[in-house]
């Protein structure tokens, strides 16, 4: 695990949720990092135009929207620009919500129901993307058939998004965090089936669930990261909802 004695981060935590708020600031306290806190829309702002750009990351609670996540995340891109955004994978409504997150460069997600032990890891990538490069590539909106084998189980569903480092399934039977996952998929116009092995990084059941790329075969890999960098900002833009 890495932690704030490599680097200290520090991270704002908007939710109105008491509980979730003390669970991740003491994980990140515990760390060494510096957690701020924000409870209502009001208190959020006010504390990326106070603290940025000392603000490293942002942890968001799109329930603070009142129904409108993304355009609560537009506001935060106004006040803060590129601020590197996590939403809490549990607040998010739609699978056009996450569309239209991704047209808006919010690309992460984590589980607020998260154990105290699992915060950070699952943060890390976040916290220091130049440690988890692959992690930290922007993601391609896609809708492709997937398939993914845990234990003897066998499932399929489309995803939702691709990166470099992981993709996003669409599915109402999701997984737990952290468990091992076998992925494979074909890429758009591609007869070359890609194999991965993978761990559930966030998972909702009103959207679906990520899965971080572990091990996968050099050829695959390549292969994923030409598509991703051959799909520019234009192909993200052109899916966000009217």
């Amino acid at each position: 695990m890495i932690t704030a004695a490599a680097s200290s981060r520090t991270v704002l935590i908007a939710s109105a949720a008491t509980g979730v708020r003390d669970r991740f600031v003491e994980a990140l306290r515990q760390a060494g990092h510096r957690p701020l806190e924000a409870a209502q829309t009001s208190d959020l702002l006010g504390s990326v135009d106070t603290h940025r750009p000392a603000v490293d990351l942002l942890l968001l609670d799109l329930g603070l929207a009142d129904g409108d996540g993304v355009s609560l995340v537009r506001r935060v891109r106004d006040h803060a620009g590129t601020l590197p955004i996590i939403v809490l994978s549990g607040s998010i409504t739609s699978a056009d919500e996450v569309r239209g997150l991704a047209a808006l460069g919010v690309t992460g997600y984590v589980n607020e129901h998260l154990d105290a032990q699992q915060i950070l890891p699952a943060l890390a990538p976040h916290l220091f993307p130049d440690r988890f490069d692959r992690r930290s590539s922007r993601r391609v909106v896609l809708a492709i058939p997937v398939s993914y084998r845990f234990d003897t189980t066998i499932a399929s569903a489309l995803t939702l998004n691709l990166g470099k480092g992981g993709l996003a399934i669409r599915t109402m039977s999701t997984l737990a965090v952290s468990t091992e996952v076998h992925a494979r998929f074909r890429l758009p116009g591609s007869d070359r089936e890609i194999g991965a092995d993978s761990r559930v990084v966030w998972s909702d059941r009103q959207v679906g669930m990520g899965l971080q790329f572990e091990q996968v075969d050099a050829g695959d890999q390549t292969a994923v990261d030409d598509y991703v960098d051959r799909h520019d900002q234009s192909d993200l833009d052109a899916s966000r909802p009217e």
